[in-house]
């Protein structure tokens, strides 16, 4: 049997050619079919896919048309004009050519002398990435996988330097008192890993304040005040309020600044989620919908929304390095105090994972390639498109603009003339039912969802390749779908 493992030799670096090549052709070719989706069901997948190991393994090159087969072609194409549902961008070529680099030479990033060039590389991004926030030159901050992990960070140790005003190490004695009394607040429209995580925590949902939003589903500031107050009246302790630039569906973005000005009065933590909304921070006609992200105590950020890079990608940023402290632990395989008075970086210290790929290259590929001003242009072409079709949409006899758009994404909905009658569970049926028979179809997804209790369809428009007339031609589909339906 020959050796499968990526080496120096000779055979291993043909193999891998070879490997990569196949992998690659076959990507080219599917880019060019032209369905979003081949448009199979959950149950035909089910029945289609097997796994069926031979006990002597087929080799790469059957192993790979397998996949292929199974996986390649039945894979949603997020780079197709018609897929619009979600926050899944279609991703730069050279992030591809990263993911080459990234996965070939395996790097960890725990600790210095698994990937030293890429520790170096990541630390300064952070700093970079500090820079453009605002915040004062240092290196606090670390990649993570997603929203969510850096959500978890950041209420994580809004918890710790919490107890630790008070004397008490989360870290060394655990949670202690009435843990009923403590509270974190963020808006309606808020990510639901805020429970997610606050229950992971050890604090529940309970803990979780939801805040009213306006009319624009941003955070409500009087309510926001109010519930402050009513908090402090029954004898509660608010952990952090958690602001939102850049909602899942509307693409709202909180009062960053008054939110700051009122938790520094209390001595709150802000932590911002700004997964989709902080590409803004290179943007050049929008950086100003982020005014005040400078102040705030801890920042998420996602490279794998709207700085197209292939997942996962994001960040968490720490305004101030000391609360590092509050969860670091040394584990003299990895980050021993010999190293640390080395100054040998081993970034485990700044992580909630141990292993962890090196998703910077991507992140530094992509500025070194584009350059900021480029970069810049497709991230506002999403924000500007969103502008011009929601125009569009408001001009459309059969359908309803839902709210204005604030990044990149279009709330609508059907609603003909000949439903003026029609109750709204008729009219949200519909609206599903349209939304269904597009992914059905493979030809078009679009997004589902309820805004302000109203069930409507969602444009997400991350594709900077997509043009206001590829749009037009996805809002005809909307409409012949609808009238398509069966009206039982």
């Amino acid at each position: 049997m020959t050796n499968p493992i990526l080496a120096a030799s000779a055979q291993s670096t043909e193999a891998y050619q070879q490997a990569i090549a196949q992998s690659s052709a076959a990507v080219v070719k599917w880019l060019q079919q032209p369905e979003m989706y081949q448009g199979k069901t959950v149950a035909e997948l089910r029945e289609r896919i097997t796994l069926d190991f031979n006990p002597q393994g087929l080799g790469n090159q059957a192993a790979i048309e397998r996949a292929i087969e199974y996986f390649l072609k039945d894979s949603l194409s997020v780079h197709h004009p018609q897929c619009v549902a979600h926050l899944h961008c279609p991703s730069l070529v050279v992030s591809q050519a990263a993911e080459v680099l990234i996965n070939a030479t395996n790097q960890s990033m725990d600790s210095w002398d698994q990937s030293p060039s890429a520790t170096i590389i990541e630390m300064k991004l952070i700093e970079w990435l500090r820079t453009q926030v605002g915040y004062q030159p240092g290196d606090a901050g670390v990649f993570t996988s997603g929203g969510t992990q850096s959500n978890l960070m950041g209420l994580m140790l809004a918890r710790d330097a919490f107890f630790a005003r008070q004397g008490h190490s989360i870290q060394q004695d655990g949670l202690v008192g009435n843990l009923k009394k403590i509270k974190v607040f963020c808006s309606e429209n808020a990510h639901f890993s805020v429970q997610k995580n606050m229950a992971l925590l050890g604090l529940g949902y309970q803990s979780v304040t939801l805040v009213k939003t306006d009319r624009f589903a941003r955070m409500d500031l009087n309510d926001l005040k109010e519930k402050v107050a009513q908090a402090q009246a029954n004898g509660e302790q608010i952990l952090a309020i958690v602001a939102t630039a850049g909602t899942t569906d509307a693409g709202a973005i909180d009062p960053l600044r008054d939110i700051a000005a009122l938790a520094a009065e209390h001595q709150i933590w802000v932590h911002v989620d700004a997964a989709w909304g902080g590409a803004l921070l290179l943007s050049e006609q929008y950086r100003d919908y982020l005014d005040g992200i400078e102040l705030v105590d801890s920042i998420t950020l996602d490279f794998h929304k709207q700085f197209f890079q292939t997942i996962s990608c994001g960040a968490f940023l720490l305004k101030e390095a000391r609360h590092y402290e509050l969860m670091r632990y040394q584990a003299a395989y990895l980050n021993s105090e010999f190293d640390e008075a080395q100054g040998v970086p081993n970034l485990v210290s700044k992580s909630l994972q141990t292993t962890r790929r090196f998703d910077a290259l991507k992140l530094w590929m992509g500025l070194e390639a584009l350059g900021q001003k480029q970069y810049a242009a497709i991230i506002d072409h999403g924000v500007t498109l969103a502008q011009q079709v929601a125009a569009y949409v408001a001009e459309q006899p059969n359908l309803e603009l839902v709210m204005q758009p604030q990044l990149a994404s279009v709330l609508f909905r059907y609603r003909p003339a000949s439903l003026a009658g029609a109750d709204n569970a008729a009219i949200a049926l519909l609206n599903q039912r349209i939304g269904d028979a597009l992914l059905d179809s493979g030809r078009a997804n679009v997004g589902v969802t309820e805004f302000d209790g109203v069930t409507c369809l969602k444009m997400t428009l991350l594709n900077p390749t997509v043009t206001l007339e590829d749009i037009k031609v996805l809002l005809a589909l909307v409409e012949t779908t609808a009238q398509q339906l069966p009206t039982a």
